[in-house]
């Protein structure tokens, strides 16, 4: 009898909490105002999974737009810093297209315009080492760095081993690496470099309370500024994979830049902001305003260093691309390991195609996430409808972050073309504005096509059922990766 007097009201009972959990957990997730379509998933998962649902959305959901990651006072006071000026100085050389971009670089993130700037490209991560090694060998007043990875191995060791000894010699040193993304690295690693001086940050360690608030955000940033002239920025970071492909790969394709001058401000400034954020203090510096030239280097580039992350008001990085893509006329070349653009972005590509434009995206062959190489192919049927060619590189993992526009602009940071780049992740980007920098990086383009195979329309139709269903499945997820 008490079991029947207990099962007539412990059913309804759990239903009725169900439904009040799932309206509960809806309402939260609204009310974040978040992009509807991650929200609409969100409350998918949660209604298929009230319980485990809601805590991955704790974890993995919540967003931090207009978090305020540093005061007014101290942002009037690092942009006030050396050569950092507020207001882009746009050359009378430059095209009304390049113009209009550098102003909206201004008007969402109050990025400089340097007009002036030598650049050196690296394509793979041998020359870059060699060129950083030097560098940091040679570093007499300060070393600012930050990594998304910043691995225990040979090259990791190097580097530290530099570190330390620079600091042990009193030059400030400071390293910003980020926690998920070091989370298999010793904590002795890091521990070694703050005992000889080096002051070592982690962006985002996870700690409670807030443990659920940090886990998802990650800093995948990476730039070097030695002795306040020189600077690093690109896709590659510091593990022994990005010069010799590790184990899985036979070749590690990248690319980054190495520039000096007074653009070296921009990369300071948002190291700063990002030092500032970790609760590490305010940093000065000043920056030289003379810009060293040297055998390799392209002169002239017209440089901006553009920021995203999840809380910024405007997400630079993706209003640029955007707007690029939008008002091309000629080509569109875009080099990314995982292609998953959102509604927006994929509209301006296909509509761009349809214009006419060219545009041509290379993804790896071989991928280091299975997940999202399947997502990242399911949009590529709706896109080559539209005219868009794929290249799939043969040698090894293409792992670069480029995006080329016609013969003016052209991009290189740290800025994968998907979800997490543009919408969750703290980016950076240097947007560059000089035709001799966009031929030599389309001149790259074209010797990685070579080496790359054209998905041919026809064959790509024909993929087995299975195949397409396991794209659409992981393409279902794709604004949660």
């Amino acid at each position: 009898m008490i079991l029947l007097a207990l099962s007539s009201w412990l059913w309804p009972a759990v239903t009725v909490a169900y439904f009040v959990a799932i309206l509960t957990v809806a309402w939260i997730i609204i009310t974040d105002n978040g992009n509807p379509v991650r929200s609409l998933g969100w409350i998918a998962v949660v209604v298929l999974l009230p319980v485990l649902g809601f805590v991955m959305y704790l974890f993995l959901g919540r967003g931090l737009k207009n978090t305020r990651v540093i005061s007014r006072r101290k942002r009037r006071r690092l942009a006030a810093t050396a050569e950092h000026s507020p207001a882009p100085r746009i050359i009378k050389s430059l095209s009304d297209d390049s113009a209009r971009l550098i102003r909206l670089g201004n008007a969402t993130t109050g990025a400089a315009f340097f007009p002036d700037t030598p650049v050196e490209v690296y394509n793979d991560g041998e020359s870059f080492f060699n060129a950083l090694v030097a560098d940091l060998r040679a570093a007499r007043e300060c070393i600012n760095m930050q990594y998304y990875i910043f691995a225990d191995d040979n090259i990791g060791t190097t580097i530290a081993d530099i570190l330390m000894e620079k600091a042990r010699e009193g030059l400030k040193v400071r390293l910003l690496y980020d926690y998920v993304g070091c989370i298999d690295v010793p904590s002795k690693f890091f521990e070694r470099m703050a005992e000889a001086g080096v002051e070592v940050e982690p962006f985002f360690k996870p700690a409670f309370p807030r443990l659920a608030g940090t886990l998802n955000w990650r800093n995948h940033r990476k730039g070097v500024m030695i002795d306040n002239m020189i600077g690093y920025i690109g896709g590659m970071n510091v593990a022994d994979r990005y010069i010799n492909g590790g184990e899985s790969f036979g070749k590690w394709r990248d690319t980054s830049l190495r520039f000096t001058g007074s653009a070296v401000a921009g990369l300071q400034y948002h190291f700063a902001v990002d030092w500032n954020f970790m609760g590490r203090g305010l940093i000065d510096y000043t920056t030289a305003d003379t810009s060293e030239m040297w055998e390799g280097a392209i002169p002239g580039v017209g440089v901006q260093f553009i920021t995203g992350g999840p809380t910024d008001r405007y997400s630079g990085i993706a209003l640029t691309y955007f707007k690029a893509i939008a008002q091309a006329k000629k080509r569109v070349y875009i080099q990314t390991p995982y292609f998953l653009p959102n509604t927006a972005m994929l509209n301006a590509l296909m509509t761009a195609s349809l214009a006419g434009v060219d545009v041509r995206v290379m993804l790896p062959r071989m991928t280091d996430s299975k997940l999202l190489a399947y997502a990242s192919r399911s949009y590529m049927s709706e896109c080559m409808g539209a005219g868009i060619k794929f290249y799939l590189y043969e040698p090894g993992m293409l792992h670069c972050k480029v995006l080329v526009v016609d013969d003016e602009f052209s991009t290189i940071g740290t800025t994968n073309f998907d979800y997490r780049s543009m919408e969750t992740n703290f980016e950076e980007n240097v947007m560059m504005y000089s035709r001799e920098m966009n031929r030599s990086i389309t001149r790259q383009f074209e010797d990685d096509m070579r080496m790359s195979r054209r998905v041919a329309p026809r064959e790509w139709h024909r993929r087995s059922r299975r195949e397409k269903f396991r794209e659409s499945v992981c393409r279902l997820l794709s604004p949660m990766l």
